[in-house]
Parts: C-alpha cells; structure tokens; sequence
C-alpha cells in the first residue's frame, strides 16, 4: 500500500481545469507507483481516476499524459461505479457482526438490517450508496447512489476564510444536495425503524472514530468496523472545532497535510447525520479494495485489468480466488 496526499482538483472549483501544480504533484507520486511496481513485478494492473478527471475540461488530456509519461492506463470511471466500488470494498461490513469499544463484549439485540447506506467523503465528491441487503445470502443490490460535487478539498476553496457561521454554512449548503436523495428513497423512515446498516468510509470518518477512541496515534485495527455513535461523532466534532488549525496540524490522527480539510470533511459527515441519524460502522477500506476484491473474483484471462505494461514478462500467471 502507498499513499500520497496529491490535491489533484486543487483550484477545479474556480477554473474548471487541473492546474499545473496539482498535475506534477500527481506524476511524481505516479512515478513513485512505477519504481515500485517495478520491483514487485505485477501480472495485472488496473488504474481508475475519478471526480477531478470527471469535471475537469482537461481531466482526459492528463490522463493521455500519464499514459505516455508512466505507461499506465488509467479510466475515468463515473460516480456510479465508484460508489459501486465503495461499497464492494466495505461489503464484509454490511452483514458482520459489529463490535463497540475494543473488550466490549455486550450484544444487543437489533431487528433485521434489511437496507445498506454507504458514505464515501472524497477530495472532489462524495459518493452515497443505498442498498438493498439480503442477510441470508450475504448479497447486496445497489438501488440507488448519488454522487454530491462536494467534497473536503472542493468545501474547503469554496469556504478558505473560517469566520464565525461559516461551518454551519457548509452544513446547510451539503443538507441542500442531500434532500433530494432522501425525498427520492424516503431512507430516513427505515433508519428510524433501526433497520439500516450504515458504513463511512474516508479520513474524516476514521478520524472521528479515531478522536472517539481518544488513540494515542492512528492504530487501523482499532478504528476498522468501529461503531461510531452519532452523538460521540457530535463529540469529536465539537473536540475538533476547540482544537483549532494548530491543534489539528499536531495531532498524531491528523497531520498538517490533512488538517485544513478536517471541518469541512465534519460538516458533510454531520450534514449526513442529520438527515439520518444512525450508528455508524467504520470502514478503514476504499476504491483500491473494492478494485482488488472484483479484480480478484473475475475469472482467470477473462478480466479487465491490464498486464503491466513495464515488464515484457511471457510468464504470465492466471490467478483465480479459492
């Protein structure tokens, strides 16, 4: 796993184009992917790009560059297809048994979760997936998903100056895109009868979770599959706002690389809460797992990923899941 903070729709929301900057960032963590691949000398490959190359007017020229700079081959994949893969990746987590606090050992009794909500909080977008479940096959239908064009790094340049009122600004301005969704499927009224298993992925979410577990630095064992109360969620978030900037940029869980997206990461966590308040199990797990989990159940020579363009290997080995 290796992971870079790279800011690719920096400055999209004002010029509709990825901005120079952003796009060497990019290369060089992409650059980075090609050393190491090279090492490990992989038989498939599949790479996606989403929300900044899906609205910039440039977004399908850089993914040209990469291709001709690095050799990869990356797809533009719509907002349905990520939300598809979101909840791909935290499937396991819709039908296990949750736990509470780590040595907690009590069960409570649940009615059946009959429905599936997902939050996926991007830089560019966020992704919300409602699901059918069928416990006893332990299979999902997506029935619905929106794909919000908001997200933490959006939020943010659409917010720069924090001035008293203006979280509760980002607040109304993601509960305006959210009500038609509810409108659409009348989810509310299911959460409120306890039938829905609810899962957040993203920093945000593993950060209030982090920040309710009080860690001394972020320990992914304990945050994945956590069940994060909406009113410890409140909490955390009332924390983060008496911390402040420098607070957050010295925090073990946090970082100054991610500390001037925290609140508005908070404000579409909360947004979402408030429309359907329910117990949140959290997922320290995204698109990469869920491209690793379809490209693993494919049949062997009859999937999508793309040999590695680098090795030049006539060995190559089909790999089919037991």
């Amino acid at each position: 796993s290796y992971s870079r903070i790279v800011r690719l729709g920096e400055g999209l929301q004002l010029t509709g184009e990825l901005n120079p900057a952003a796009m060497n960032r990019t290369l060089e963590a992409l650059h980075m992917c090609v050393d190491r691949l090279g090492r490990h000398r992989p038989i498939r490959l599949r790479a996606v790009a989403t929300e900044a190359c899906r609205r910039a007017r440039n977004g399908q020229a850089f993914v040209e560059r990469i291709r001709q700079e690095t050799g990869f081959e990356f797809e533009i994949i719509s907002g349905k297809d990520e939300a598809a893969l979101a909840v791909e990746s935290c499937a396991a987590l819709l039908f296990d048994p949750v736990r509470t606090r780590p040595g907690d050992v009590r069960r409570e009794a649940q009615p059946k979760q009959e429905w599936g909500l997902l939050l996926d909080v991007g830089g560019g977008s966020t992704e919300i997936a409602w699901v059918r479940l069928d416990q006893a096959a332990r299979k999902h239908t997506l029935v619905g998903y929106i794909s919000l064009p908001i997200g933490v790094i959006t939020l943010a340049e659409q917010f720069p100056h924090r001035r008293p009122g203006t979280y509760r600004t980002m607040l109304e301005v993601v509960r305006e895109h959210l009500a038609a969704f509810e409108q659409t499927h009348g989810i509310r009224r299911h959460v409120a009868n306890g039938r829905v298993r609810v899962v957040g992925t993203s920093g945000t979410v593993t950060t209030l979770a982090s920040l309710d577990l009080d860690l001394p630095r972020y320990i992914r064992q304990a945050v994945d599959g956590y069940r994060l109360q909406p009113e410890n969620a409140k909490r955390a978030i009332g924390r983060l706002h008496r911390m402040g900037m420098d607070g957050m940029r010295v925090h073990p869980c946090i970082g100054s690389e991610r500390s001037m997206y925290v609140m508005p990461g908070c404000a579409i966590f909360e947004a979402f809460l408030s429309l359907w308040p329910a117990t949140v199990v959290v997922a320290d797990r995204g698109l990469r797992d869920g491209l690793l989990l379809r490209m693993m159940r494919e049949e062997g020579g009859h999937h999508h990923g793309r040999p590695w363009p680098h090795t030049g290997r006539s060995d190559e080995r089909r790999i089919t899941p037991d």
